[in-house]
């Protein structure tokens, strides 16, 4: 890009003066694919999000309240799975062909993975869509009204889980092609430090493959064969338990892509580099460490988990505020010197230097000042007496518009200004349109967020189709209830907007745009190197045998307590095929040693 003045050297990340496709074809051929479907899976939840919106403040009603909890649905699933981790293993390919200098061990594999994705994403998706119809061809009554959440006592057709279940099997392939990669990577560069894009991707998997053994374990022992009628009933504070095992960490799995754009590519596109390797690699073992033991704190009004339990995952949760500090402090430490590398001055006179101009910077650095204010947010959900407080209001999508909602998403479209014309070697079909789609998709997101926050306070109810209950406390608020329904909608109605602009400027890129020049694949080396970090950064081995005894040490004992007073397929339940017997019994047994030890 014109505006950005980078003082690259032959150690920097990358190919100077040539686009990803010219060094990586094949892979960027999957890695289009990837965002393509990634932004139609946008396009779908954004469309649902503002007939939601649109319902829920009573402006207009496309559709009955009974139907309002497929669009619910469909929003949450459609963008917070599907749009964010198509994504994601787009950037993953990238960062780790890009770093390593080499392309996949196998592209067969690389296909083969993302085809697994694409399945299981339509699967689900239909059970969603389903809920549209009284009836389908062949597969008779379908639907998959279960929200984001999908944990018992709700049950979504067997259709649905299958398709979770797919899905989440092509993303762990996804990893095993990346590993791949890296260790034939090390066969050939033994001793070498783990390049940092590669380190990313290394550690966001491995906390990704513990996070998903919850859902998995949910979805397969539980769910499916419930809803195949296999089994008579579960737990259903285990599978909400097992859940939020996985439920927690997945905002991380959303974050950490962004996260690794925010220090790979804000710094380059300021100008400068980023200020420090061995920060970056710490933030991200951190997030393996601790982005899992602490999913209970999204339970604190569950009945059947300890006290005790809820305030050990309270203290967890606060330690996740140290990788977001540090983070802050690097990247605007990085843009400060990329600013004073283009003749910035004086205390804050440098941010007058920074390129404000480029949609891709711009974007980037809006979606980190929003996820500063859902940081604020979200240590009130953290801890457990003030949760109390907003716990299943409106104060709760709030949050998660801020964080997911802009720290995310805004990220992911600003960065698909550099992506495409790196995939496709075309330029950026207007930089203008796109400088205009990440201002008003922070508009937007400020009123729908301050709205949706004020009105968690107020004591409004998320997640009903009609929050109008005679006698509550905000009831009697009328005017302020109007003028915050109405900042809500219009942020509904400025973010879809935006979502259009994003659309045709990436559609136009890729069909009409023009080829030349585009910004060469090469990410600075940083300030400070990996030479400067200590080797046991890269201990991965290490680190995840960690993460695993801190998930141990944090679920054991609250798990065996769930299934102590509640059985493991609920009060009476009947198991069904014998390997799942034996599977009680062991759990049996690990409950009496527990009891043992307590003793």
């Amino acid at each position: 890009m014109s505006e950005t003045v980078t003082d690259s050297t032959s150690s920097d990340i990358g190919i100077d003066g040539r686009a990803y496709v010219d060094s990586f074809p094949a892979e960027a051929k999957i890695i289009r694919r990837a965002f393509y479907t990634s932004f139609v899976m946008l396009a779908l939840g954004g469309l649902f999000g503002l007939i939601q919106t649109l319902h829920r403040t009573d402006i207009h009603q496309f559709v009955g309240s009974d139907t309002y909890y497929t669009v619910l649905t469909a929003h949450g699933v459609f963008l917070v799975i599907a749009f964010t981790i198509f994504f994601l293993v787009g950037v993953f390919t990238w960062a780790v062909t890009t770093s390593l200098d080499r392309p996949v061990e196998d592209i067969r594999f690389t296909k083969l993975w993302f085809s697994t994705m694409s399945v299981g994403a339509i699967l689900a998706a239909i059970t969603i869509l389903a809920g549209f119809t009284d009836d389908l061809p062949i597969l008779g009554e379908m639907s998959a009204d279960v929200l984001f959440t999908f944990y018992a006592p709700l049950q979504a057709h067997p259709l649905f889980y299958a398709g979770l279940a797919i899905f989440i099997v092509g993303t762990w392939l996804a990893g095993a092609d990346w590993i791949r990669s890296f260790l034939a990577w090390r066969s050939e560069n033994p001793g070498e430090r783990i390049p940092l894009p590669t380190f990313m991707v290394l550690t966001t998997m491995i906390m990704w493959y513990i996070a998903t053994l919850g859902i998995a374990t949910s979805v397969l022992v539980f769910l499916l064969p419930w809803s195949l009628g296999l089994i008579e009933t579960v737990n259903p504070t285990l599978t909400r338990t097992l859940f939020w095992f996985f439920g927690h960490p997945i905002v991380y799995f959303w974050l950490m892509p962004a996260y690794m754009m925010w220090y790979l590519l804000l710094p380059k596109l300021a100008g400068g580099r980023l200020f420090s390797d061995p920060l970056a690699r710490v933030v991200f073992v951190l997030f393996l460490l601790l982005s899992t033991p602490v999913g209970i704190h999204h339970q604190y009004l569950d009945p059947g988990i300890a006290e005790g339990f809820k305030f050990i995952a309270m203290t967890n949760t606060m330690f996740l505020l140290l990788p977001s500090l540090l983070t802050a402090f690097t990247v605007v430490a990085s843009m400060e010197h990329g600013a004073r590398q283009r003749g910035g001055e004086g205390y804050f006179g440098w941010l007058k230097a920074l390129p404000w101009r480029d949609p891709v910077f711009t974007g980037m650095t809006l979606a980190g000042l929003m996820f500063a204010a859902g940081g604020f947010s979200g240590m009130i959900n953290a801890g457990m007496n003030i949760n109390y407080l907003v716990h299943n209001t409106m104060w709760v999508p709030g949050h998660f518009h801020l964080t997911v909602g802009t720290a995310v998403a805004l990220t992911f479209m600003a960065a698909s200004y550099w992506f495409i014309p790196q995939l496709t070697g075309k330029q950026l079909f207007s930089r203008s349109m796109g400088l205009v789609q990440v201002v008003l998709w922070f508009v937007g997101m400020t009123f729908m967020a301050n709205a949706m926050h004020r009105q968690g306070l107020l004591g409004v109810p998320r997640r009903t189709a009609e929050p109008w209950y005679e006698g509550f406390e905000f009831q009697t608020a009328v005017g302020s209830m109007g003028e915050l329904n109405l900042q809500i909608a219009l942020g509904g109605a400025i973010l879809t907007l935006s979502i259009l602009l994003f659309l045709v400027n990436v559609a136009l890129t890729a069909t009409i745009g023009s080829s030349g020049a585009t910004d060469d694949n090469v990410i600075p080396e940083p300030l400070s190197g990996p030479e400067d970090s200590p080797l046991v950064l890269d201990n991965l081995k290490m680190w995840t045998a960690i993460a695993v005894v801190l998930v141990v040490l944090a679920y054991t004992l609250p798990l065996a307590s769930i299934v102590d007073r509640g059985g493991l397929f609920g009060p009476g339940g009947r198991s069904y095929p014998m390997f799942v017997d034996s599977l009680t019994m062991l759990a049996q047994v690990t409950l009496d040693g527990a009891r043992d030890l307590i003793a």
